[in-house]
């Protein structure tokens, strides 16, 4: 990937368009920014991990469904050869793509919030607001995993880490 290669910041538009063989003005046809050429897959991520969490059984808590749904999403960044490491690192270090990405993350929660209410037991008048604060946590635990994922090069496990992550918040 050509923003792997040279950076996010450092390629600009005319070099992606060349790298597909269209126009600049034609790229934009199928990207509404420069951000969603990076991270324009992670919605339907979020739409996977919110079939996945409803697939869970009505039986695990929301936290143990959430971490749960989450393996399959951190099992193909194992299988990548290096590129999800790469991608996180990018993300990491620019700026532009962060922010990007935690829209991307509060699309996640529109998505997950529904299926985590009906896991949450106690008053109903506090279970949405509950839900939110759950998947709001589970999000950024993922987001902190990642980071120190990227800070170790890839060495450390991120199931490992978000695991330390999520327990930290719960204790």
């Amino acid at each position: 990937m050509l923003f792997l290669r040279q950076g996010f910041n450092e390629t600009t538009i005319d070099q992606v368009a060349a790298a597909v063989g269209m126009s600049g003005r034609s790229v934009f046809r199928y990207f509404a920014t420069k951000e969603d050429m990076v991270l324009g897959d992670m919605l339907p991520v979020g739409h996977d991990l919110a079939a996945a969490l409803e697939a869970r059984p009505a039986e695990e808590s929301p936290w143990e469904a959430l971490r749960r749904a989450l393996d399959e999403p951190l099992a193909a960044l194992n299988t990548d050869g290096g590129r999800a490491l790469a991608r996180a690192t990018m993300l990491a270090t620019t700026p532009a793509l962060r922010a990007a990405a935690q829209q991307k993350h509060a699309q996640w929660e529109q998505l997950l919030v529904p299926r985590v209410v009906q896991r949450i037991e106690g008053p109903a008048a506090t279970r949405e607001l509950r839900a939110h604060a759950i998947v709001s946590a589970a999000l950024s635990c993922l987001e902190v995993a990642t980071g120190m994922w990227v800070k170790s090069s890839g060495t450390k496990a991120l199931g490992t880490l978000l695991d330390t992550a999520i327990q930290a918040v719960r204790s």
